[in-house]
């Protein structure tokens, strides 16, 4: 009866193959196309083995996996066996939308759990998904499933990313679970061989936050020889033998082994003896089996550690693109292999020409009984594990405790709206969660976190609470708690937002994250935003306080180009509203935002993509306002939501008319009345999304191009009876270009304000008139801009 293992072995060798196949055709085959693959050819030939083991034996259903981003042919050659790739895709790897360079979610239509490509982020988000397993599951919510491990492939080089280290702080704090690393150790990275010792680093600080390390050095084949007499010399020279060496030496082959050992290490007598029975093709195939190329060491060692739920990094030492003429070489992270030393290793995996694509071509076992085995892998049985869960309501309306007349920022607003949800018994009270860097205080979100708490695995008492020391917040950890505590680091509050804003697919349990930073400080995570957003993951990002506007902070924590990123960030929708009762407004549609997935074309009305819904970033202020009194009706609410409009009307003789977005209202509304003294008309735009007015605008203009002549977006209605010789100015405490585009919707002059330069301590009306935000600046802007009656009560500009 054939083994588990020579089956998993034929696998491996059609994995392979096909791996190595479909980066050559990309690179070989496509006429005029110059792809270059880069690291592909040999990165990924290193995780054969691993792989393999992993998806055909240890791994479940409810288990979910990270990929090395250059793993991603080998993860798609399993995906083209197991059934859930197609051969038009594999062909057209790295070709317009065909099988994508790095395993992606939203562009790949295999089986992706998390996408990488930016490297690390991956390997964060299964600690984070894994955190938020527990939460789910401590709630009560995933009763019909159980649990599953999240996994993460990585590549040695890859450990020098500083999220992860920052990553594992987290877990170590929250008492992590059911989380897999497995470092791909082949000693390589893109531009050298890694430094000696490393591993032993690696195996200290994972050991140092409560991880088990499992080290895969040597294969069956290394441990068997060296159970022979002079075996034990042989292993002393492996181990102290340097990557740089080994790296070569493997690359040489055979007989430079040979001449290397038997020089070094070579007695005349059981040492000599142990070489010299094997052929140059045994020795090299004896040295390069290390662990992690070595299915029985693998499955061992997978099977071990899935006898408890701690977390484990598995260090399997690895060659750089074993089985291919590149192993070993310290270039061949660039290399590809030539049409000589492809057709050279098609004959060695037998493969017949005009059969390359065929799934079982590489296999000498009958491709039925291939089948089978896959057939019956646990991970594959329940097929594609994307799941999907129920929206939550949403009500009709959110409360706006601000009432007119009072002095109140919209970071004040949002923690008073947040803490009337919290004192409801509703579905969307119980399935929000917050989380914070650190600045859960500082951003409004005490309220919230007295009434719902805390979350740890286990409760934990408030200790200033029970020695009665007077506190205006309760710090009580428990099970049911809501909100994440997490540490400084900005980089995981993206990565924990990504995890949870991907529970409705990862876990089945829909959730709807809100996480607060301080506005500048995006910058820190940005890369990490851009992962939690390509992901399509879910999630409220709100950021406070922004801008110069806090004032006496200075110019480190005084943002200016956030609005940019938040115009420029794809799955990020983002507001900067001025009221509260805007803010409100926003905060029901972001609940409702995050939690569609529709298909379908653009809104005709906004032309805005609203039915496939996506994440929320609102940028907030600490500037109190006086609040309006009005009454929110759905014509007004439905323009907030748009993202503008007309706060004054402009009439039908205006010759200028100022856009602010933001906390400048009050500026704007003063500049707009001492323009009035003298001009007709003057119009004032509240401009909430710069973001959503220029996204409908260029939709809408793209569908005119292919024929809709008569889309018009909701920026083009707003200012359509403007006369083309009205002046625009627009404010905003950001940087200009983020509402400068304004005037190009009809050809208008514009003056754009803003804030291009680092700020310094002040107060607000000490920065507002350095950096030309004040009211008299926007007048004169008004008048540079636009013709008509001179302007009373112009002050001359400071200077700079």
């Amino acid at each position: 009866m054939t083994s588990k293992f020579a089956y998993l072995s034929q696998i491996e060798r059609c994995v392979s193959w096909l791996a190595a196949w479909t980066i050559h055709h990309a690179n070989h085959v496509r006429e005029g196309d110059e792809i270059k693959v880069g690291g592909h050819q040999a990165s990924s030939a290193s995780l054969g083995t691993i792989m393999t083991a992993l998806y055909y034996s240890a791994l479940r259903p409810q288990d979910r996996v990270a990929v090395k981003p250059h793993a991603a042919p080998i993860f798609h050659a399993i995906q083209y066996l197991s059934g859930n790739q197609t051969r038009e895709k594999l062909e057209n790897f790295r070709g317009y939308k065909g099988a994508q360079s790095y395993p992606s979610r939203t562009k790949d239509v295999d089986d992706v759990d998390f996408s990488t490509g930016s490297v690390g982020l991956g390997v964060a988000q299964t600690l984070f998904s894994s955190l938020v397993q527990d939460y789910v599951c401590a709630h009560g919510w995933m009763k019909d499933r159980s649990g599953g491990r999240m996994v993460s492939l990585i590549g040695d080089a890859e450990m020098d990313e500083g999220n992860i280290y920052e990553a594992l702080i987290e877990g170590w704090k929250h008492g992590l679970r059911n989380c897999w690393w497995i470092v791909d150790y082949n000693r390589q990275s893109l531009d050298a061989v890694i430094r000696e010792g490393l591993w032993q680093r690696f195996e200290q600080i994972f050991k140092n936050f409560g991880w088990e390390v499992v080290i895969l050095r040597h294969g069956s084949l290394q441990q068997a020889a060296f159970a022979e007499s002079g075996g034990e010399k042989l292993r002393d020279w492996i181990e102290r033998c340097s990557n740089q060496l080994y790296s070569a030496l493997t690359f040489q082959g055979g007989a430079a082994w040979r001449k290397r050992l038997l020089d070094e290490i070579g007695d005349q007598g059981p040492v000599t003896e142990l070489i010299e029975r094997r052929s140059d093709d045994e020795l090299q195939g004896l040295m390069v089996n290390l662990g992690g190329h070595d299915l029985p060491s693998l499955l061992e060692a997978f099977e071990a550690a899935s006898q408890h739920d701690r977390p484990v990094c598995f260090i399997c030492y690895t060659i750089k693109g074993y089985g291919l003429p590149l192993a070993g070489h310290k270039d061949n992270h660039a290399g590809q292999m030539t049409l000589a030393q492809m057709e050279g290793f098609r004959q060695r995996m037998g493969v017949r020409p005009g059969e390359e694509w065929d799934k079982w071509a590489a296999a000498t076992l009958p491709p039925a009984e291939l089948e089978a085995l896959i057939a019956k892998a646990p991970f594959f049985s329940e097929g594609r594990r994307r799941l999907t869960a129920p929206a939550v309501p949403v009500p009709e309306a959110l409360p706006a405790p601000a009432q007119g007349g009072k002095q109140v920022s919209t970071q004040m607003g949002f923690g008073q709206i947040l803490n009337e949800i919290a004192r409801s018994e509703t579905p969307l009270a119980d399935r929000i969660v917050t989380t914070s860097p650190d600045v859960t205080v500082s951003t409004n979100l005490g309220a919230w976190v007295n009434r719902r708490g805390l979350f740890a695995r286990e409760s934990m008492a408030d200790t200033f609470k029970a020695e009665r020391i007077p506190s205006t917040f309760t710090w009580e950890f428990g099970p049911k708690g809501q909100h994440l505590e997490l540490g400084i680091a900005e980089s995981n509050l993206m990565i924990m937002l990504g995890a949870l804003g991907l529970s409705h697919s990862v876990n089945g349990v829909r959730l709807l994250p809100i996480g607060t930073v301080y506005d500048p400080f995006i910058y820190r995570a940005a890369d990490q935003l851009n992962y939690a957003c390509y992901q399509d993951a879910r999630f409220l990002l709100v950021a406070t306080p922004s801008g110069v506007t806090l004032a006496p902070e200075g110019g480190a924590h005084q943002s200016i180009g956030t609005p940019l990123i938040g115009m420029a960030q794809d799955g990020l929708c983002a507001f900067e509203p001025a009221f509260v009762d805007e803010l409100a407004v926003i905060m029901r549609f972001a609940f409702e935002y995050m939690q569609r997935n529709g298909e379908g074309d653009p809104d005709e009305t906004t032309w805005l993509r609203d039915q496939t819904g996506g994440s929320v970033y609102l940028r907030l202020s600490t500037r109190p306002l006086e609040q309006p009194h009005r009454d929110m009706g759905s014509e007004l609410a439905r323009d907030i939501v748009n993202g503008a409009y007309w706060l004054r009307p402009p009439g039908p003789n205006a010759s200028v008319i100022i856009a602010y977005q933001g906390v400048v209202a009050p500026e704007a509304i003063a500049a707009t009345g001492l323009l009035a003294e003298d001009r007709r008309d003057v119009g004032l735009l509240a401009i909430t999304s710069a973001d959503r007015l220029n996204a409908g605008w260029q939709a809408a203009e793209r569908a005119r191009q292919r024929g809709t002549d008569d889309a018009t977006s909701h920026i083009e209605r707003l200012l359509a009876s403007l006369s083309r010789d009205c002046g625009i100015v627009t404010v905003i405490d950001g940087h200009p270009a983020t509402l400068a585009w304004i005037g190009e919707v009809y050809g208008n002059r514009v003056k754009a304000l803003g804030v291009e330069h680092f700020g310094q301590t002040g107060t607000i009306s000490d920065l507002y008139r350095h950096h030309g935000l004040d009211a008299n600046a926007i007048a004169h802007a008004a008048r540079a801009v636009s013709a008509g009656c001179s302007i009373r009560y112009l002050k001359s500009l400071p200077s700079p």
